[in-house]
């Protein structure tokens, strides 16, 4: 897996809590403002949201609409009864090798926990 982003964030918060959202997508829109090329991985609690089958978060819809790369650990979506094939298709459910990759690849990494 070839990535090339600035920074990668690690959130690991549900994305029913609205205040963390709400904090890393002003972080992020700000930084995509100033070209900084963005992945964020949704782990922990941060898959929470994710599918399909309920209501979205609307603050992780805004997040999904941006110019940047989602990711969800699988892992965790199934440790948390998501079904991955049931998650918004804007995130791509990865799994632990393929994180390892994103983390190697990646300059600078943020975690949000």
């Amino acid at each position: 897996m070839e990535i090339e982003k600035d920074i990668v964030y690690l959130y690991g918060f549900s994305t029913r809590k609205q205040m963390y959202l709400d904090n890393l997508l002003s972080i992020v829109s700000e930084q995509i403002e100033n070209n900084v090329s963005i992945a964020i991985v949704l782990i922990h609690d941060g898959v929470i949201g994710t599918s399909q089958n309920g209501s979205m978060p609307d603050l992780l819809n805004r997040l999904l609409n941006l110019p940047v790369s989602v990711f969800a650990l699988l892992p965790d979506l199934l440790a948390r009864g998501i079904e991955p094939s049931r998650i918004d298709p804007r995130i791509k459910n990865i799994d632990y090798d393929e994180l390892v990759d994103i983390l190697t690849q990646i300059p600078k990494v943020a975690s949000w926990m």
